[in-house]
């Protein structure tokens, strides 16, 4: 970001060194296309930045996933209570491994199905996330969205939880005395 500022920095001092017999108005009107580029620099870079950051955890995933694709695999059916064709189907339509969790999440967030989410994910995965969920109903600003900007619920301690209440129970053990 500095190559920027010292960029825009040097513009402007070129801008006034250019010419010095130029009338009020000419400054002012250089004066503004300068600082217009400066603004549009610094926003531009701002943007980029944030929306580059609102999805950074699924590299992460990716990388946790591709290591031992199995547990991911399992994690996936456990977490979204689907079976392991439906896993396999998803994985293999998908770039990526968090591509799977973010079209099962936003499945579930939207109420849509796996078959109608994958097909809107065929068509419209290059517009981003943000994007794809909006075309699903699902409002970017809404608190399941935030949340899932934040990361993943795959690999935490509350779906092995929820797993292994169910394990216990159903195998008649007693959780409370």
């Amino acid at each position: 970001m500095s190559f920027f500022l010292r960029l825009s920095a040097q513009m402007l001092l070129h801008v006034y060194m250019l010419d010095h017999n130029i009338n009020k108005e000419e400054i002012l009107k250089r004066k503004l296309i300068s600082a217009t580029v400066l603004f549009l620099v610094a926003f531009s870079l701002s943007v980029s930045v944030g929306i580059a950051g609102d999805f950074d955890w699924t590299r992460d995933l990716n990388i946790r996933a591709e290591a031992d694709l199995s547990q991911f695999r399992a994690q996936l059916s456990t977490r979204f209570n689907i079976g392991d064709a439906q896993v396999n189907v998803v994985l293999g339509n998908v770039d990526r491994p968090a591509d799977a969790y973010m079209v099962l999440r936003l499945g579930e967030m939207s109420s849509r199905s796996i078959d109608y989410v994958m097909n809107k994910y065929s068509t419209e995965k290059s517009n981003g996330w943000g994007k794809f969920a909006q075309s699903l109903g699902i409002k970017p600003g809404s608190r399941e969205f935030q949340a899932l900007k934040q990361g993943s619920d795959i690999y935490s301690g509350k779906i092995r939880l929820c797993y292994n209440l169910a394990f216990f129970s159903r195998n008649g053990h007693r959780l409370l005395t």
